[in-house]
């Protein structure tokens, strides 16, 4: 098989794969028929070692060069998102509340064809991991896996990932050194008043006006507290309360829940501390109680120079250096990679699939699909950071 010139069967076979799994998503931990088709695939392909069980669903294949050498991780996520696909074509979901609506369908797809690809070919010295990863969409299979001993097992001087996205144009790359992606926190706030007649405000402690001095409160925290130097994001996306139809109905407590996505830990800290302060001392101004709890999620991910140096050569090499961005802009989007990046150096990318001139239809999206073209260029991108990771 040549790299440049991939037989359009092996193409083929590989728009049916992405298809099928598209077809049949599966949510995080629960991608037993996703980690069996993995799985499948990579012992018809040859692939040295299958290992399975890893994060409950995780696969993990072993491929060998010609002769010794280093280890490089190639990691792939695999799971759906909990979301109706409005889809109409022929390998959209069939099934319900469940759907590829992040392209993980088409990561695992490239990560497949490359296992292929390096397995018949061979034309690196070392080891390769193949690393199919469950529970990308909030469940931490990343962390998961890396707590079971992920880079004890296989060991990896490196690891590379790679990301669609739908508003970067089709045939164009872009990375970044340091942060890339954001850390991605969550938190909720109780507020707990005294409900009562709506005509009798003075008799009540009225948890939607605390609510309400809360949420702009919490918009205060970015611009007037984190440096302008900085980054960060701090919103209220869910609000609780009421006792709907009722129009003259106080409610006893009201719940809020929103997202925090920063880039450094000191920020990081800096608004879970305000946000606390503001919950408690708005509720004492108002004679309520507040609740609050904050839940770290994923870290940011932070790329290392000399990975995105390399991986920006091999993407060139692809793509044209014309078309890759080694300044790519950062995303407050949150990313489990994160955890590996943290134990081995690394580069996570994002591949273009915008169709000039068509609509974007962005990820999480009930409309969205992956785009096929961009596997060709996936599986080689894979591919030779491999061939030229690890030199013969």
């Amino acid at each position: 098989m040549k790299l440049n010139d991939l037989p359009q069967s092996f193409v083929d076979e590989l728009i049916g794969i992405r298809r099928d799994i598209h077809a049949n998503p599966e949510l995080g931990f629960e991608e037993l028929r996703t980690s069996a088709l993995v799985i499948e695939k990579l012992k018809n392909y040859g692939v040295d070692e299958v290992h399975t069980g890893m994060a409950k669903t995780g696969v993990v294949g072993v491929i060998r060069g010609k002769r010794g050498g280093d280890a490089i991780g190639l990691r792939a996520d695999m799971d759906a998102l909990p979301m109706q696909e409005k889809n109409s074509f022929f390998h959209a979901s069939k099934r319900a509340k469940t759907m590829h609506a992040c392209g993980h369908d088409g990561h695992t797809t490239m990560l497949l064809g490359a296992s292929k690809y390096l397995a018949e070919t061979r034309n690196f010295a070392g080891t390769v991991h193949v690393i199919f990863q469950p529970a990308e969409e909030g469940g931490g299979g990343g962390e998961k896996m890396c707590l079971e001993g992920l880079f004890d097992r296989f060991d990896c001087k490196q690891v590379f990932g790679v990301h669609n996205r739908p508003d970067l144009d089709l045939g164009k790359w872009g990375t970044r050194v340091g942060p890339f992606m954001a850390s991605a926190d969550s938190f909720s706030i109780t507020i707990n008043g005294r409900g009562g007649h709506a005509a009798r405000p003075h008799l009540v402690c009225d948890p939607i006006v605390v609510a309400a001095n809360i949420i702009l409160a919490t918009q205060t925290i970015v611009s007037r507290n984190v440096s302008p130097l900085d980054t960060a994001v701090v919103g209220i996306s869910a609000v609780e309360g009421g006792n709907l139809p009722a129009n003259n109905v106080i409610p006893d407590l009201v719940k809020l829940t929103g997202t925090v996505r920063t880039y450094d830990p000191n920020t990081q800290d800096l608004i879970e501390a305000r946000l606390g302060e503001m919950v408690h001392g708005i509720c004492a101004a108002h004679r309520a109680t507040g609740e609050f709890v904050f839940k770290r999620g994923y870290p940011p991910v932070i790329n290392s120079k000399a990975e995105v140096e390399f991986a920006h050569s091999v993407a060139s090499e692809i793509w044209g250096e014309a078309n890759c961005d080694s300044n790519y802009t950062p995303s407050m989007g949150g990313e489990d990679f994160a955890y590996m990046l943290q134990m081995r150096p690394g580069c996570f990318s994002v591949i273009g699939q915008g169709a000039p001139g068509e609509p974007i239809v962005p990820l999480h999206n009930t409309r969205y699909d992956f785009c096929d073209a961009i596997i060709p260029n996936g599986v080689r991108y894979f591919s030779r950071v491999i061939e030229r990771g690890l030199p013969l």
